[in-house]
């Protein structure tokens, strides 16, 4: 019969830089605008900023959307969901990296109402 053993320490949790807890999702040190209106991630999956590699992007920081026009698709399991443009504006920014995984909810693009 064998000495039953207590079982090992679990591992303290790292600790998490305090400059990096600060940072909210998105681009760093990037804000949206105070009247701007972040497009987010509806689910996981990846962001692809055009349709084919070969292909521009669907927008560019400065384009002007109408309400449904193509912003971006998100890619899962091989079902590519079209991201359209919520309302009239200008693109601000585009917080995702093209080809990256994105979370649920993350912001990817930041539109100013024109």
């Amino acid at each position: 019969v064998m000495p039953m053993q207590a079982p090992p320490p679990a591992p303290a949790a790292a600790a998490v830089p305090a400059a990096l807890a600060e940072m909210s999702p998105g681009a760093p040190g990037e804000a949206p605008a105070a009247d701007g209106k972040t497009v987010s991630a509806p689910m996981v999956g990846t962001f692809y900023r055009r349709s084919k590699p070969e292909e521009p992007p669907f927008v560019e920081e400065g384009t002007v959307v109408k309400a449904g026009d193509p912003l971006c698709l998100i890619e899962v399991m091989k079902l590519y969901t079209t991201i359209e443009a919520p309302a009239d504006g200008r693109v601000v920014s585009i917080a995702a990296e093209d080809a990256a995984l994105v979370e649920f909810d993350q912001p990817l693009i930041v539109l100013e109402p024109i």
